[in-house]
């Protein structure tokens, strides 16, 4: 078990399946079991990943200040997070709407709110950050000060950088500088994968790479071990909706990571817990369990349960 702090956007996330995007215009489409309403944010669902596989983990974020903090925990799931420091200080809650069709295709709109406006008191953040193994952020503005709290501790920091644009990475220095480990999407990368970890990791010097590709699996570079290596994805579960499948692989991985530095065994345990997240409707629902990741691996790579535990 490693303790984590976890510091990030808290927002209500509506998820609509459609026919086909880009949606063709109708006054009312009428479908069952076609939307979908909870809390959702990439550093929320992280946190509840770390949570089900064990982790201690403490999460920071900021709300609206009349929001429900019933909500961040519904009363059918089987684990909580501790709402202590989520702070409701914004106007309001951030909001996004997905829709989403059968071939994996999204069309986000997203309503920040304030959140730019917004800062986390910090006075907080220094004992929880002394005490943990690793601090997991988001690229909000608002986290920007947990990047030199941690880098002043000498914590190692994992940056999940959502949404990457090259015309704005200058504005993603206060994370890329100081991150053991980035995670990034290639929707809208806009130049050739292996050039761009060959470029992130000659800039920056990061230790650890993941760049999530979709249906294609994912790219690995690890500095340490002279790796980069591409993965395909693997098949749990009949696919409901791919959304927020990046934020249980990004954690499962640091989960098994931080046990003991083996990134191709973390990969390889976070690709199966991202192809079962798939199977299931809502950001934060459908996490594997332990048990079920290690029959899985051996059923899908034949590594036995000692390798399993770390020797892989």
């Amino acid at each position: 078990m490693s303790k984590f702090l976890v510091a990030g956007v808290t927002q209500i996330e509506t998820i609509v399946r459609v026919d086909k995007i880009p949606v063709v215009y109708s006054p009312i489409t009428s479908a069952n079991d076609s939307i979908f309403t909870a809390i959702g944010g990439d550093a929320y669902n992280e946190s509840l990943a770390l949570e089900w596989l064990g982790d201690d983990v403490t999460f920071m974020s900021i709300v609206g200040r009349n929001q429900d903090l019933s909500l961040i925990n519904p009363h059918d799931r089987k684990i909580t997070l501790s709402t202590q420091y989520i702070i409701p200080q914004m106007e309001a809650t951030p909001t996004e709407v997905v829709l989403y069709d059968k071939d994996r295709k999204q069309q986000i709109f997203e309503d920040i709110k304030d959140l730019r406006e917004n800062v986390y008191d910090m006075s907080m953040v220094a004992p929880i950050a002394e005490a943990c193994d690793m601090m997991v952020l988001a690229n909000a503005n608002f986290c920007r000060p947990f990047a030199k709290e941690a880098a002043a501790r000498k914590k190692p920091i994992a940056v999940n950088i959502r949404n990457y644009n090259r015309e704005k990475e200058k504005y993603n220095t206060d994370f890329l500088e100081p991150a053991k480990v980035l995670y990034f999407s290639d929707d809208n990368l806009g130049e050739d994968p292996y050039e761009f970890i060959d470029r992130m990791a000659g800039t920056y010097g990061t230790d650890i790479i993941i760049l999530g590709q979709g249906h294609e699996g994912l790219i690995l570079y690890d500095k340490a071990q002279n790796l980069r290596v591409h993965y395909k994805t693997v098949k749990t579960n009949e696919v409901v909706n791919t959304i927020g499948a990046g934020n249980a692989l990004f954690a499962c991985f640091l989960h098994y990571y931080m046990e003991n530095g083996d990134s191709v065994n973390a990969i390889k345990n976070a690709l199966l817990f991202a192809s079962y997240k798939i199977g299931y409707m809502g950001t934060s629902n459908g996490f594997m369990t332990t048990d079920q990741l290690e029959q899985w691996r051996n059923l899908i790579w034949g590594i036995k349960k000692s390798e399993f535990d770390g020797n892989s």
